[in-house]
């Protein structure tokens, strides 16, 4: 949801050396009721989010001054900030090499207004999610409760193994945000199969036939190619 007239606004800071770019990400932001800082290089979006702070920050990889993803690692050594990455389609390392850095989530050039304040809305949630509260999705066909360690679907429990369990576990408690396979990998395996990639791909298949989820059109678990997965949120 946008901000509501009653609250602050919250601040979103977009850095991208492409005037058109920032243009359309002003306009777009400021008509969903954000309140907006623009920077046109890596340093002057470092100084602003030092001075003035930001709610979100949306950060392009492709700057003059300075690599983006080393930007990301500075701001990372002294701000826990959510980053949402521009990227172009084709660097599917640059995406998973933005992620391990610290980004939140990315979204791809070109992209629409709907999607991208998707990804805001998600980065805003969880950083106002309360700390203690139990993790739960329930969409009205699927339940998860990793409090209670349950998984309903359709009214009718799922029984799932340990590992189908923590691959879940680990995507709906990051709903909405990609986990990259590196990071998957390290959590259900540990640190040396971080390269045994076909070790996900038959989990996630598993995954996916109890859940009745389609690999092709996703209700839940969603491939981002190169990458990793991602949890879908809801609308």
């Amino acid at each position: 949801m946008p901000p509501s007239p009653s609250s602050a606004p919250a601040r979103v800071l977009a850095v991208d050396d492409e005037p058109q770019i920032r243009r359309f990400l002003e306009i777009s932001l400021r008509a969903q009721g954000y309140a907006v800082a623009l920077a046109d290089t890596a340093q002057a979006g470092i100084d602003a989010l030092a001075t003035r702070g930001a709610d979100v920050v949306v950060l392009d990889m492709g700057l003059p001054d300075r690599d983006g993803l080393d930007a990301l690692r500075e701001i990372r050594r002294w701000s826990q900030v959510p980053v949402l990455v521009l990227t172009v389609r084709s660097h599917e390392s640059e995406k998973v090499a933005a992620l391990d850095a610290g980004a939140n989530d990315y979204v791809t050039k070109p992209f629409g207004v709907p999607e991208l304040m998707a990804r805001i809305r998600v980065l805003l949630r969880s950083q106002t999610a309360p700390a203690d509260a139990s993790p739960l999705f329930d969409d009205g066909r699927l339940r998860v409760d990793l409090a209670r360690r349950e998984v309903v679907l359709a009214g009718e429990a799922v029984l799932l193994s340990r590992k189908e369990y923590a691959l879940l576990a680990v995507l709906v408690a990051h709903a909405g945000r990609v986990v990259t396979q590196p990071q998957l990998l390290r959590e259900l395996w540990g640190p040396t199969h971080q390269q045994d990639t076909h070790y996900l791909r038959i989990l996630v298949g598993k995954l996916r036939q109890k859940l009745g989820d389609d690999a092709a059109a996703p209700r839940w678990i969603a491939t981002e190619p190169g990458v990793g997965l991602r949890f879908l949120l809801p609308g």
